[in-house]
């Protein structure tokens, strides 16, 4: 007969390599059942974005046909719930992911924009901020250019926006409620009081994550988000000339000074290199070569991957549909991989408290 005892011990040989501890310690092990030969448990991972899954099935299969039985008849259900940090969540929202720049036309949005929708097709509950005031895109990249929020009162009798949503993502930009055509002549005050009310007017529900495109820079918009709001951690996004590096420098150690604390979630390269639709094998690194890499070790972060400079990547975003959605162009999953891998880091920064 099959115990208890027996599976636990058999799983306490499976580790979750990114939090360094094994799978009953961390208390990922849920709804085991016997009967007879039959056994099945749930195992809880910390994201549905988790690129540890594949290999933490087999590992408990591995390990429950040497420690337990190999004629066991398993069934495993690898299922998530996504971790937070009680010190930073709010009303109702996980994760708080800024997405940050230290100059503008590195792709930042994109990033932003296929982050969030990756994190969405592996399961997660997700919203997106576009806090660029001065030149919000998100409406233009999901095609809801003429949308515009409706306002609901909740139970309290408090009016909240109520955010578009389209592909499965909770959206709000300040491109809903201004005139496309006409610039944004705000000073701080009125941009800090538009962004918090981004956040705090709105009715999210429960989100996994929150991704807040920031504008390019380190100005008052950065310093309303990072110190008004309880952020998991940033993600930064470069090229690779030296120009854009330095000022992605500046950009994290923005995000690292004292009375701002927010911890690096990792380093995105875009634009790093140049692939010929007739020579699908050639890589040509114009712009440099492994800029983002060093930024990421310099500051002792993750590289999260390199995006190559492709038109499609601008092509779908100019008509609504980002790239990771085309099921058959080759980017989708380069972006898929930085979305679980920034799933990946959130989740190790939340386990150290």
């Amino acid at each position: 007969m099959i115990t208890q005892e027996q599976v636990y011990n058999a799983l306490r040989h499976v580790e979750d390599p990114d939090l360094k501890k094994d799978l009953v310690s961390l208390n990922m092990i849920e709804d085991l059942k016997i009967d007879g030969n039959k056994l099945s448990f749930s195992v809880v991972l910390t994201t549905p974005a988790c690129p540890m899954k594949a290999m933490l099935e087999n590992a408990c299969k591995n390990a429950i046909r040497h420690f337990v039985s190999k004629d066991v008849e398993l069934a495993i259900n690898m299922t998530s719930r996504v971790t937070s940090r009680p010190d930073r969540t709010l009303a109702g929202i996980k994760n708080i992911i800024v997405v940050a720049s230290g100059k503008g036309g590195v792709g930042k949005s994109t990033v932003a924009v296929n982050l969030a929708l990756g994190l969405a097709k592996k399961g997660a509950s997700v919203g997106l901020i576009d806090a660029d005031i001065y030149g919000p895109s998100v409406p233009i990249m999901f095609g809801v250019e003429d949308a515009r929020p409706k306002a609901s009162q909740n139970a309290a009798g408090q009016t909240r926006i109520e955010p578009i949503e389209k592909y499965g993502i909770k959206l709000l930009s300040i491109g809903f409620f201004t005139d496309p055509n006409q610039p944004v002549p705000w000073r701080g005050p009125m941009v800090s009081t538009a962004v918090k009310q981004l956040f705090n007017d709105a009715d999210w529900g429960e989100l996994d994550y929150l991704v807040v495109d920031l504008p390019p820079g380190t100005g008052d918009i950065h310093i309303t988000v990072s110190q008004g709001f309880p952020i998991t951690g940033a993600v930064i996004v470069t090229t690779p000339q030296n120009v854009a590096l330095a000022d992605a420098r500046k950009g994290v150690g923005m995000f690292l000074m004292d009375s701002i604390k927010i911890p690096l979630i990792g380093v995105v390269e875009n634009m790093s290199y140049f692939t010929p639709a007739e020579l699908p094998e050639n890589k040509y690194y114009i712009f440099g070569k492994n800029g983002g890499k060093a930024l990421a070790e310099q500051f002792d972060a993750p590289f999260l991957g390199e995006i190559p400079l492709v038109k499609s990547i601008s092509d779908a975003g100019d008509v609504g549909k980002p790239v990771i959605l085309e099921e058959d162009n080759i980017l989708g999953p380069v972006f898929m991989q930085i979305a679980e891998r920034v799933a990946q880091q959130v989740a190790i920064l939340n386990a150290a408290k």
